[in-house]
């Protein structure tokens, strides 16, 4: 018999097993799918395709080993039949990512074992202080309800002992002529009288034998019997309406969280790959990977989405989510996990607003602090406290304008003070004045968007790149017994000759000296020198920028921080320079906060935070205001100078100079002769670069228009201001006008600035 593989319409010769009158009937040994799970896998081999009509395809050997050897033209099942051969130890993986802790997550760890303690012995102190205040309360009340209780009681044995809670049921008889029922009624009625008028009389005689004994009692315990039966006639007189005990704490009612209202908010969000599975398979269309728990101050959901759908999808609808549970927008936190897939949502739904939510810092009461153990930043939507490590990172901190950038900055600046081997460089380039509490105890300060605060603030990374390089050397010289991973260890940092203590730099408003024409370009290149090196030699770099750009936060900068702090940004590309490249896509989106401050419904203070823990984490940073932080930076400047750390700013020395000292306005009187009146810049700079070479060389060495604006900008701080000079170049030459200064300029400068040191 010949087979035509590639003809489906030619038609087989003498062939007992032609159907190509019946294409769709099944057989026996085949069940009509259509070809869908049918593989030729000579055909596969050969490049063609394995669908063929039923009559060009030999039977399928079923009795054929599942795992067996392929025979020549056989065809079998693409899903092979019979039960799942599972691999026992990839079964016994699984299960073991999936075993429940044998300890509870506040067990584990120190902190949260002792915040935990913590919040149960405050609770429970303020449950006991309310009540024993209130108790003169309580018994007033039980007095006034006495009355009422005796009458109740009395009225109560009255009715018990004479059976008067049955006279309706014997009227009833005598209403409807049941003479017979009534008898039975009545004599169940005398029997039950008899025996409880003896009760009720031996009840009364006990209590008037424990009245006598009393009467001849003490009276302290008169008084005590009498408090005793006021306070029992109290209880049985209380109005049903109106408890004797106040409640502490009174509870908010929250929504417990189900599937079901899960399952009905994500399909209210409008997304169609969710829309469309449930259209198809509502009940496994949206999976619950485990059941819904309480997980801190809120309900914890583990979600397995629909094929097609991430958790990006969600975060893009977290208001419409807000809406559909019904809660404020600042309960809802939706995260993935991506370790697992990125289909995987953990849906959070938090009883509290965590805008509303006021974060305290344990640093208002610390007396000291150790960097080496982190610095308690602030806490989760959980409320579990949140630590970043300062040793061997670097940390970066954008948002848009008011969202708490400073506040966070100030809580780490807080944690370095209260170290006093921490040598703490402050850098606010806003001028405002938000860090001044920490001046006291710093090495190096300025405040302030002049120039002289921009170069102040890139001298301090000329000097850092210096410290790196002294520190490598120093950690090099180092016996392997004392420094056996060539790391900064607090045991290191406590040997205060060896120079290698923590260094914490902070520049607030990074981007005025990054984006700065003069200073910018080399303080980007230090700054990346000193985030890459001084890691692991105890420098760390702590910068705030509001304006997230490649101008104003080198590329270098931004991708070899370790630790990210993103509050709200406007859009993609802010998101991703401060979180890192595919953040956004990834669905760390700084965008969803909603700006402005908490009073007014917004999220300042609460941003993305990553590098600090394993997993990215939303978190809202504790609130130091000016008087708290001026509290912690006094304890702390008392701290260093009892331990005699203070140093540089903090004891009035003047600043080091990165670069040689010299008199730029005497240099340049030294070489413009007093017949000059006016000179060319390029002149001056020519002449200055001869006098002092390892100065102004550089200078000297620009071309055109750059020569002339380095003298320009050197001569701004001192408020002298160039202009168009007539002149000709030195050798003779026609003559132009040109950007030039007056040297009685200079000399006025000279003289001004002479008189304010005197004075």
């Amino acid at each position: 018999m010949t087979q035509y593989p590639d003809d489906p319409n030619h038609e087989q010769e003498n062939n007992p097993l032609d159907r190509s009158a019946r294409p769709s009937e099944p057989t026996p040994d085949r069940p009509d799918d259509k070809g869908a799970d049918i593989v030729d896998l000579n055909a596969a081999r050969s490049g063609r395709t394995g669908n063929r009509p039923d009559a060009d395809r030999p039977e399928t050997n079923a009795d054929a080993p599942a795992d067996g050897p392929v025979l020549e033209g056989e065809i079998v099942r693409v899903d092979r039949p019979g039960p799942e051969h599972k691999d026992w130890r990839a079964s016994l993986e699984q299960k073991v990512s999936s075993r429940q802790p044998l300890i509870p997550l506040w067990l584990r760890s120190r902190s949260d074992a002792l915040d935990t303690l913590r919040w149960a012995g405050t609770h429970y102190a303020h449950v006991a202080g309310y009540q024993v205040l209130r108790a003169p309360l309580y018994a007033g009340r039980l007095t006034i309800r006495a009355p009422r209780g005796l009458v109740r009681l009395v009225s109560g044995l009255v009715r018990w002992t004479f059976d008067l809670e049955g006279e309706p049921v014997r009227l009833a008889a005598v209403q409807k002529s049941d003479y017979d029922g009534y008898l039975k009624l009545s004599r169940q009625r005398d029997s039950r009288v008899r025996l409880r008028v003896w009760m009720s009389g031996g009840a009364l005689v006990t209590l008037l034998i424990v009245a006598l004994v009393v009467a001849n009692q003490p009276t302290h315990l008169q008084w005590a019997a009498l408090a005793v039966a006021l306070a029992a006639l109290g209880v049985v007189g209380r109005p049903a309406d109106r408890p004797l005990i106040d409640r502490a704490v009174v509870a908010t009612a929250v929504e417990k969280l189900t599937s079901d209202i899960v399952v009905r908010a994500l399909t209210a969000l409008g997304i169609a790959g969710i829309n469309q599975a449930m259209s198809k398979n509502p009940k496994d269309a949206i999976r619950f990977v485990a059941p819904i728990t309480r997980d801190g101050p809120g309900w914890r959901a583990d979600i397995d989405l629909p094929y097609g759908v991430t958790v990006g999808d969600i975060l893009d609808k977290r208001k419409q989510l807000s809406g559909a549970l019904r809660r404020p927008l600042g309960c809802i936190w939706p995260e993935g996990d991506s370790s697992i897939h990125e289909g995987r949502l953990i849906l959070w739904f938090g009883d509290k607003d965590l805008s509303k939510t006021v974060v305290k810092s344990p640093l208002v009461k610390a007396s000291s602090h150790d960097v080496f153990k982190g610095v308690p930043f602030g806490a989760d939507p959980r409320g579990r406290r949140i630590t970043v490590p300062l040793i061997e990172q670097n940390i970066l901190i954008g948002s848009q304008p008011g969202q708490g950038k400073t506040a966070s900055m100030r809580v780490l600046a807080s944690g370095a003070a209260l170290d006093p081997s921490t040598e703490l460089w402050i850098h606010e380039l806003k001028g405002t004045g938000d860090l001044d509490p920490h001046e006291q105890n710093c090495h190096r300060y300025v405040s302030g968007i002049e120039d002289e605060a921009i170069a102040y603030a890139a001298d301090s990374l000329t000097l850092l790149k210096k410290e790196v390089m002294r520190r490598a050397a120093a950690l090099k010289a180092l016996p392997p017994d004392l420094c056996p991973d060539k790391k900064v260890t607090r045991a290191i940092a406590d040997k205060r000759s060896l120079g290698l203590h923590p260094l914490v730099a902070i520049f607030d408003e990074c981007q005025n000296l990054f984006a700065h024409e003069d200073y910018g370009p080399k303080a980007g290149e230090d700054a990346e020198f000193v985030i890459k090196l001084g890691r692991a030699l105890g420098v760390v770099l702590i910068l705030a920028t509001q304006r997230p750009d490649k101008r104003s936060l080198p590329t270098g900068v931004s991708a070899n921080v370790t630790i990210r702090f993103c509050l709200r940004v406007g859009g993609q590309t802010e998101n991703d320079m401060i979180l890192g490249t595919s953040s956004y896509q990834n669905g760390i989106r700084a965008t969803l906060f909603v700006p402005g401050p908490p009073a007014k419904g917004g999220d300042a203070g609460t941003g993305y935070l990553v590098g600090a823990t394993p997993m990215p984490k939303v978190v809202k940073s504790a609130y130091l205001d000016t008087p708290a932080t001026q509290r912690i930076a006094d304890r702390a400047h008392a701290l260093r100078k009892g331990q005699g750390t203070l140093s540089g700013h903090a004891v009035g020395e003047t600043p080091e100079q990165a670069a040689p000292a010299f008199d730029l306005l005497a240099d340049v009187l030294a070489v413009v002769a007093v017949s000059e009146a006016k000179v060319w810049n390029e002149v001056v700079v020519d002449r200055l670069a001869e006098l002092r070479p390892e100065v102004y060389g550089a200078w000297a060495a620009l071309e055109g228009g750059a020569k002339t604006a380095q003298l320009t900008t050197a001569l701004k701080p001192y408020g002298i201001r160039t202009m168009q000079v007539w002149g000709t170049a030195e050798g003779g030459g026609r003559g132009a006008n040109r950007i030039g200064i007056t040297r009685d300029d200079i000399a006025t400068a000279v003289t001004q600035r002479d008189k304010e040191r005197a004075s």
